[in-house]
């Protein structure tokens, strides 16, 4: 038995190891392709700067997005929640209501929320924070009601594990939840077994609709 585990934890930190060599490949490619970017922009703006501002100026009349589409929760055997119904992936700047708290999925913001391990003491924006889940996080909430000793040790664990993030949402039913696109599930403690089953399971996990996509770069504190 103490071998499976030990056997299981290896695993884990090696594929941990992996995420990590990963996300530093993809940030050295992405500091590459912002530069090349840049330049590209500057030069547009050169030529066309003032079809830019009027173009500009006509987007503010776009409508609000929403993620209100029908749907509905289906809890397994295992008591991970899944959302049964279509969760929408457009980029939007426009204020999005989701039907949970906190979302599992939806229209959502442009920017992600920074995840490779971040822990935020104050709430964050739920479109960021979704658009994280998108690129394959495990996001750790928690309201009010729970121990100061669980955030910390939730927060410990997280700052640990790539594509991962946590953050506060008072207005969640449940003292800890963790969320994944399209997945959620309620634990009782920070050493409820199910916290290290839903991550494994979950971090850049086969519901991921951008696997690999980055988890730095985006938005921070």
């Amino acid at each position: 038995m103490g071998s499976a585990k030990n056997t299981g934890s290896a695993e884990r930190k090696a594929r941990i190891e992996e995420l990590r060599r990963a996300e530093r490949a993809r940030e050295h490619r992405n500091r590459i392709l912002t530069i090349a970017g840049a330049v590209v922009v500057v030069a547009g703006l050169v030529v066309g700067g003032v079809v830019l501002v009027d173009s500009q100026s006509g987007s503010k009349a776009t409508a609000a997005s929403d993620a209100k589409g029908a749907g509905h929760f289906v809890t397994g055997a295992d008591g991970v929640r899944t959302w049964q119904g279509t969760l929408g992936r457009t980029h939007t700047t426009k204020t999005v209501k989701y039907p949970m708290e906190p979302p599992v999925g939806g229209d959502h913001n442009p920017v992600w929320q920074n995840c490779n391990g971040d822990v935020y003491t104050k709430p964050v924006d739920n479109m960021n924070a979704v658009h994280s889940l998108e690129h394959g996080a495990v996001w750790v909430t928690y309201n009010g009601k729970a121990s100061k000793a669980d955030v910390d040790a939730l927060a410990a664990k997280v700052r640990k594990t790539p594509y991962t993030l946590m953050s506060p949402v008072e207005d969640q039913k449940d003292p800890i939840m963790l969320s994944a696109w399209a997945h959620q599930r309620t634990v009782k403690s920070a050493s409820d077994p199910n916290v290290d089953t839903f991550l494994s399971r979950f971090v850049q996990g086969s519901q991921t609709p951008e696997q690999g996509a980055a988890c730095t770069g985006g938005l921070g504190r």
